[in-house]
């Protein structure tokens, strides 16, 4: 049932664009900066990130008082699915 529930959280289409988006990141990125690229709310943006977290897609880099995103080696081998599936589409 766990697994259905992350599958459920990566495949509606803002979860999906953030892994991409982080992905592709060129620097530093935040949840701030990445709501306005995805166009979505930052409040949005940092629960679905922090279900991300919990199954170990994403990780927090706390700087004073910001938190940089990073993405682990299993969130970038799903961003990396992710995009080769939205462009054989």
């Amino acid at each position: 049932m766990k697994n259905k529930e992350i599958f459920n959280v990566l495949f509606r289409e803002k979860p999906a664009m953030m892994l991409v988006e982080l992905r592709n990141a060129k620097g530093e990125i935040y949840a701030s900066n990445l709501a306005k690229q995805i166009d979505c709310t930052y409040s949005h943006v940092v629960k679905i990130l922090q279900e991300m977290q919990k199954e170990g897609l994403v990780v927090f880099d706390k700087q004073g008082r910001l938190k940089l995103l990073n993405l682990t080696k299993k969130g970038q081998d799903v961003a990396v699915h992710i995009d080769n599936i939205r462009n054989m589409l």
